[in-house]
């Protein structure tokens, strides 16, 4: 091949791989399916990017008993965890190496595990949400639980969708 076509074919490589990763994240909006958690924001700043929100959710920290592989360290390692609904919030119903089953109600999570005694510390990428400038410190304040809306995509890709306030009457975390 001569080096135009070498070149025409290694620009035309690139912008499939772009608009591929483009294109998964707008498709999860319009494939996905909409869950909602409940967590506590912490409001930091950082100088290059702005105001947000780092989210600390109730299944971030689960018991150990909750864990269905092998009694293997959990250091780091990349697990599969599996949501059901309880009335409008999800909550994890087990944590799996390979990704389990599921019925319609449903959904998957990857996480990054971390095990500590009897807990199993859980990072699902979804612990940053960036907001509008100067409003950083308005969540910081609120210090009760939030309402989180991810939309999950059918292949496990996931991303926040809205942080909003939980309802009055439930004011506990747990």
């Amino acid at each position: 091949m001569n080096r135009r076509r070498w070149l025409a074919l290694l620009i035309t490589a690139q912008v499939l791989l772009l608009g591929g990763i483009a294109g998964s994240y707008y498709a999860v909006d319009a494939m996905g399916k909409e869950i909602q958690l409940r967590t506590k924001p912490v409001d930091p700043r950082n100088l290059l990017y702005g105001d947000y929100a780092h989210l600390h959710y109730e299944i971030s920290d689960v018991p150990r008993q909750l864990w269905r592989g092998d009694e293997e360290s959990l250091q780091n390692e990349p697990v599969h965890v599996l949501l059901s609904p309880q009335k409008t919030i999800y909550r994890v119903k087990g944590v799996y190496p390979d990704r389990p089953e599921t019925s319609e109600e449903e959904v998957v999570l990857q996480a990054k595990a971390s095990s500590f005694g009897e807990q199993i510390h859980l990072k699902y990428g979804l612990e940053r949400y960036y907001v509008p400038e100067n409003t950083g410190k308005t969540l910081e304040g609120q210090r009760r639980p939030m309402r989180v809306r991810v939309k999950v995509a059918p292949w496990g890709q996931a991303k926040i969708s809205a942080l909003e306030p939980y309802p009055e009457k439930s004011s506990t975390y747990r």
